[in-house]
C-alpha cells in the first residue's frame, strides 16, 4: 500500500486548524470593503447573501470551552450547541462573529430564539421564521415572504440591491460548487479510500465561505492531486478497515475527536456533510 501523497492543501495553514484558512479568507474580503454576514444554520439562504455581493460566515459553536460562561445566563440543561454559540459571543472569542457586519438567524428551536433575543444588541440581526409544518400549503408562501424580508433587510443594512438575475446566478454558482464537491465524494467512495477525514474537513471549511467561482481553481488543483494518488496506488487506510459514518451538528471542533477515536480503534471515519446554507451536501460512504 502506497502511503505517500501530495497534500490537498499546501499553504501556511496546512496541518493547522482549518478555521484559520477560512478566517484569513474572510479578513481578506474585509480589506476589499466586502460585508460579512454571519449565519448559524443550514436554512440561511447564502445565495441571497452572495447575490448582493456579501460573504457568509458560519458562526462559532465548535467547543465546550465557553459553555461555563454561557451557563451563568442560560439554563444548564439547554442544548450545548446554543450554550457554546452564546458563550463565544459574550466572551468575545468568536472571530467570525467579530468580523460579521450583520447576522441572519432562524427560529430552529426555542433555545435559539432565546439566544437571539440576548445577542440582538451585539449586531444588526434578522430572524427568519421557519415553517414549522413544511407540508402545509401555506408553508411555501410563508418561506417566500421570509426570503423577501431578508432581501429587504440586507438592502437597508448595506445599501445594495439584489435583482432576480444576480440571485439566479448565485444559485447556479452554488450548484456548480455542489457538483464539484460531489466529485470529491466520488473519490471518497473508492475502496480503498484515497482521501482522509482531516482533508475533507479542511476542504469543507474553506468552501463554506468561498464562492463557487473562487473555489473552481482550488477544486482543479485538488482533482489533479487526487488523480495522481489514484494512479500511484495511494491508500489513506487499508481497504479492510471498516468505514464509520459520523453525522450530527456540528461535525467540527471538539467533535473531531470522534474521528480520531475511530481511527485509533482501526476504523475509517467519514462525515456526510459540513457545508451550510442551501449548499449542504452528503457523501456516499
Amino acid at each position: 500500500m502506497n502511503t505517500n501523497r501530495e497534500p490537498l492543501f499546501d499553504d501556511e495553514y496546512t496541518g493547522d486548524v482549518p478555521t484559520k484558512r477560512l478566517l484569513a479568507y474572510l479578513q481578506s474580503q474585509r480589506t476589499k470593503d466586502v460585508k460579512i454576514v454571519g449565519v448559524y444554520c443550514t436554512y440561511a439562504p447564502v445565495e441571497i447573501i452572495r447575490a448582493m455581493g456579501h460573504v457568509p460566515a458560519v458562526l462559532c459553536a465548535f467547543s465546550n470551552t465557553p459553555i461555563e460562561k454561557a451557563e451563568a445566563v442560560l439554563p444548564g440543561n439547554l442544548c450545548s450547541l446554543i450554550k457554546s454559540s452564546y458563550g463565544y459571543i459574550i466572551t468575545d472569542t468568536c472571530p467570525f462573529f467579530g468580523l460579521s457586519d450583520a447576522v441572519v438567524a432562524e427560529t430552529t428551536c426555542d433555545g435559539k430564539k432565546k439566544m437571539f433575543e440576548l445577542i440582538r444588541s451585539h449586531k444588526p440581526m434578522h430572524v427568519m421564521d421557519l415553517p414549522q409544518i413544511p407540508d402545509e400549503p401555506e408553508a411555501l408562501d410563508n418561506w417566500t415572504n421570509m426570503i423577501g424580508k431578508l432581501i429587504r433587510f440586507l438592502e437597508m443594512q448595506f445599501g445594495k440591491a439584489a435583482d432576480k438575475e444576480r440571485i439566479e446566478a448565485a444559485i447556479r454558482e452554488s450548484n456548480m460548487k455542489i457538483g464539484l464537491m460531489n466529485r470529491v465524494f466520488d473519490y471518497l467512495a473508492l475502496k480503498p479510500s484515497i482521501v482522509g477525514w482531516q482533508e475533507l474537513y479542511d476542504l469543507f471549511f474553506v468552501a463554506q465561505g468561498m464562492s463557487g467561482k473562487e473555489m473552481l481553481p482550488v477544486f482543479e488543483d485538488i482533482f489533479r492531486k487526487l488523480d495522481a494518488r489514484l494512479s500511484d496506488g495511494y491508500a489513506y487506510r487499508p481497504e479492510t478497515w471498516p468505514r464509520v459514518m459520523v453525522t450530527g451538528c456540528p461535525i467540527a471542533g471538539d467533535a473531531a475527536k470522534v474521528f480520531k477515536i475511530i481511527e485509533e480503534a482501526g476504523g475509517c471515519g467519514r462525515c456526510p456533510g459540513l457545508m451550510h446554507g442551501n449548499e449542504t451536501i452528503h457523501a456516499r460512504v
